[in-house]
């Protein structure tokens, strides 16, 4: 997955001391309703409060937003480097939608599973949590992110649930993305210092990346504002249907860079396999984030997961903070074997 935590620093510090009078009353509890959720004040600028309403999701998640469109049994791989002062690293994510589905918050979410390798060797593997709105709108409710040194599983610091520890859900991708519209959380995680803030940058923009050619590309522009600016920032490229297909670096001292190389349907069995994999990090969860994960229900394996579920519609997608989805817009035909795709971090919709 396409990182975006943050590392603690003086600077965050001092920012996170100033959002302490927005957060002070914010409680590791269920959801609060339509109005502005506590510990989310405005944090990425006038007009980004969270409004968070666990009734606006259906009881099953169901993600077919059309920039970020997430179906059971796809499975997607981006590959790029980092480049920063100490040399260029390979990056290679792949990126699962599997049939298994959560409950955080009070919303039954969809899991996604990445697994993240650095120069060939798995650095992270995460469980990311999402759900849609009625309207659309797409939210990330939480990751557990196990972290890995030569092989060895390390632990899971950055962990992460709404509702856990004043961690709150925030948006992946609006239900109808405009530009000159306020910026908005794409999470929140004060105990592990962590919030992003996503801006619509550019919309009907053309990009060419190894799986084809995409002519309507919305450009969403990502920073943290509890960096200093020197610290860059990230544009994610999604296609209508298609989801995210490319994610370059403005600046930074880690500049990352990504294209959409392959767009897999899995199989039957190889969706069940994915499910018992993930299963089993679910479970291992509970022993290495004792404090947070925890705290959560299991996970378990949707009744109608894998092909065909959420109506088969033939739209196809995959988020995590990556993301791909459904029938592209691509004016190529290379790459994609299907109507494909992938999407990234969950949200709320202003409009």
């Amino acid at each position: 997955m396409i990182q975006r935590g943050i590392r603690f620093s003086a600077y965050t510090a001092a920012v996170l001391l100033a959002l302490g009078s927005l957060t002070g009353a914010s409680t590791a509890t269920a959801a609060v309703s339509p109005a502005a959720a506590p510990g989310t004040k405005e944090l990425c600028g006038p007009g980004s409060a969270l409004r968070f309403d666990p009734s606006a999701f259906p009881a099953r998640p169901r993600i077919d937003n059309k920039w970020f469109p997430l179906k059971p049994g796809m499975q997607y791989t981006t590959t790029g480097n980092v480049i920063s002062a100490d040399g260029t690293t390979a990056r290679t994510i792949v990126s699962t939608v599997t049939g298994l589905t959560k409950t955080i918050d009070g919303v039954k979410t969809l899991v996604v599973w990445d697994r993240d390798y650095s120069d060939g060797e798995l650095v992270e593997s995460e469980l990311a949590f999402f759900a849609a709105t009625r309207e659309g709108a797409v939210w990330l409710f939480g990751e557990y992110p196990e972290e890995y040194e030569n092989g060895t599983l390390v632990g899971a610091p950055s962990t992460f649930i709404s509702g856990i520890d004043q961690a709150r859900a925030g948006i992946a991708m609006q239900a109808k993305p405009r530009l000159d519209t306020p910026a908005y959380v794409q999470a929140y995680a004060p105990n592990v210092d962590f919030l992003d803030c996503g801006d619509v940058f550019k919309k009907d923009q053309r990009v060419c990346v190894p799986t084809g050619c995409y002519k309507d590309v919305l450009v969403i522009e990502e920073s943290n504002p509890l960096e200093p600016p020197s610290a860059g920032r990230q544009r994610k490229f999604y296609s209508a249907g298609t989801g995210l297909v490319k994610v370059t670096a403005v600046g930074g001292p880690d500049e990352e860079f990504q294209d959409l190389v392959k767009v897999k349907k899995l199989t039957r069995s190889e969706l069940d396999s994915i499910n018992a994999q993930a299963l089993e990090q679910d479970l291992r969860g509970y022993t290495v984030s004792k404090d947070v994960y925890a705290k959560t229900p299991r996970a378990a394996v949707a009744s109608s997961s894998g092909h065909g579920s959420r109506g088969d519609d033939g739209r196809s997608g995959h988020g995590g903070r990556s993301g791909h989805g459904g029938r592209s817009g691509h004016d190529d035909r290379s790459g994609h074997d299907d109507r494909s795709g992938h999407g990234g971090r969950s949200g709320h919709d202003y409009n």
